[in-house]
């Protein structure tokens, strides 16, 4: 898709108008896609669902002390977390073809209630390792959430529109992201840590509700064979995925990432990649279809997407780490470090389309990386201790320009696909967002703890911490230590900061080089009746 001139063919193409047609390229959204009014319940339920699926990746983290003092398992349980993060991943484009396959509704409807099933497993576990294998359910279900909304969204809303849904979503999962710790937290103190997943079904079953009753999709003309899921496809995308994010999840902290588990997950997974490979070339419907990755706009999408899922793991993982050690701050302050990123990105989202109406899709994206790139580059400038509105306000400047980055790229990809596509496609950006973080918190995880062992080793202060591990220890109990190896454990986790944020900073940098070199100048856009702009908007 989208050579020199943009006009690549994009398969069989027709108007991008809200109801599916139930070919290639038909466009297509539920019946009443344009009137406001019936779209209002259907957004209501899609925010909810993002809702859902955004405060269950952070709602656990505060309340794991509870969790561990009840069921035990502290040596695994990270997996609470790696579990949850393997599922959602792994399952999404399975999903995506299955939407394009079935409809938007069923696969919703079903997400809805498996996830409402898991979070009802995981109040009733008894262990441990029960909790840890809900959590896989609850991810499974988590998965056909992020991707099936998204795609109703663009479905519902023609393009000129649909900024105004997205910059809705983005507010849903910039605010469930940053309550979920403190909600988490006063669950397990003032109730018991099993209300974190009850807490869900009631908003579940009211966006349920409001899917069954008022999401209509019109019916699809009956095709002339009997579609056919790529179902081993779909176990081989899972296992390969399952088994790369084990090995960068668990990497450098289960074992040494040399060691014998690391090489032969490594090994498995390019194997089993392999295999998917194979099976996919065979397979009539495939689920990761070839054109993803041959049309020259999505793939482009997919690599920025990618690396700014790399890049975001910088601010998220490492910054809170930073205001505590650092900058001496406790965890709710910490947190409102953070908070001023999720302030200013829905608010440049809201306004991308009064950029990219005027100068394209591709333009406003490298304008929005460009200004993440200085953000990142400014970080490690930062003075020592420095005062904690010097990272807020670079969060805050953060947040606008990934807003401005985010979002065009996302409406701008979902306009060159019609309906029986969009699943797909939609499923593919977020699946390599995904993957980009999984690989970050890997990367950047390893680069952190390189600079502190190598301060530990090169320490010309007596009394530190003998490994990492007793870093964060010490750190908490700054009594214990004299205020030299205090000093200089805490310039030790700034050094280590600024290394991750430089990473961060490389990974901006291989952003704006696929977007400047792959991605066409202009996105061959669908036309749903609403074209005025350089890219068809």
């Amino acid at each position: 898709m989208g050579g020199a001139s943009g006009t690549e063919d994009t398969g069989p193409a027709g108007p991008a108008t809200g109801s599916p047609s139930g070919t290639p390229g038909g466009g297509g959204a539920p019946e009443g896609a344009r009137d406001d009014r019936a779209r209002r319940p259907v957004a209501a339920a899609l925010m909810l669902g993002m809702g859902l699926a955004a405060i269950d990746g952070t709602i656990v983290a505060t309340a794991v002390p509870q969790i561990v003092g009840d069921l035990g398992g502290f040596a695994v349980f990270s997996w609470l977390f790696s579990g949850y993060l393997l599922a959602v991943t792994v399952t999404l484009p399975v999903y995506g073809k299955l939407s394009d396959t079935y409809g938007r509704k069923p696969v919703l409807i079903a997400g809805i209630i498996l996830f409402l099933a898991g979070s009802l497993l995981c109040a009733a576990a008894w262990n441990m390792a029960a909790l840890i294998a809900f959590r896989v359910v609850q991810g499974l279900g988590g998965g056909a959430l992020q991707g099936t909304v998204q795609t109703i969204a663009a479905d519902l809303y023609p393009l000129k529109e649909r900024p105004r849904i997205q910059a809705k979503l983005s507010t849903v999962w910039a605010t469930s992201s940053v309550a979920g710790p403190a909600l988490g937290g006063l669950l397990a103190a003032y109730a018991d840590w099993r209300w974190i997943f009850l807490v869900n079904l009631p908003v579940g079953a009211v966006a349920l509700w409001l899917v069954i009753r008022h999401l209509h999709e019109p019916a699809r003309p009956r095709p002339a064979t009997r579609p056919r899921t790529d179902w081993a496809g779909a176990l081989t995308v899972f296992a390969t995925g399952a088994l790369l994010l084990t090995a960068l999840v668990q990497g450098g902290v289960a074992w040494p990432w040399l060691s014998a588990p690391s090489l032969a997950l490594l090994g498995a997974s390019a194997a089993m990649a392999a295999l998917t490979v194979v099976v996919e070339r065979r397979a009539a419907e495939p689920v990761i279809p070839g054109w993803v990755w041959r049309r020259r706009t999505i793939a482009s999408v997919n690599l920025a997407l990618g690396a700014m899922g790399l890049l975001m793991v910088a601010p998220t993982v490492f910054l809170p780490t930073y205001a505590q050690a650092v900058l001496g701050l406790g965890p709710i302050a910490a947190g409102f470090v953070l908070s001023a990123m999720t302030l200013s990105w829905p608010v440049s989202a809201a306004l991308a389309d009064r950029v990219y109406n005027r100068v394209g899709f591709r333009r406003t994206a490298i304008t929005g990386m460009s200004g993440a790139l200085l953000v990142l580059l400014a970080f490690p400038l930062l003075p020592f201790p420095g005062s904690p509105w010097h990272p807020a306000l670079l969060m805050l400047l953060l947040g606008a320009a990934l807003g401005l980055f985010q979002l065009p790229l996302i409406v701008g990809v979902q306009s060159t696909v019609g309906w029986a596509e969009r699943g797909t496609t939609t499923a593919s950006v977020l699946f390599c967002r995904q993957v980009g973080q999984s690989l970050g918190a890997a990367l950047f995880g390893a680069i952190a703890n390189a600079t502190l062992a190598s301060r530990l080793a090169d320490a010309p202060v007596p009394g530190l911490p003998e490994d990492l591990d007793g870093i964060s220890q010490a750190l908490e109990a700054p009594a214990a230590l004299s205020s030299a190896a205090t000093d200089y454990l805490r310039r030790a986790v700034d050094g280590a900061t600024d290394h991750v944020f430089a990473g961060a900073a490389a990974a901006a940098v291989l952003a704006l080089l696929v977007l400047v070199f792959m991605a066409p100048r202009r996105f061959p856009v669908l036309d749903d009746g609403t074209r005025s702009g350089p890219d068809g908007t």
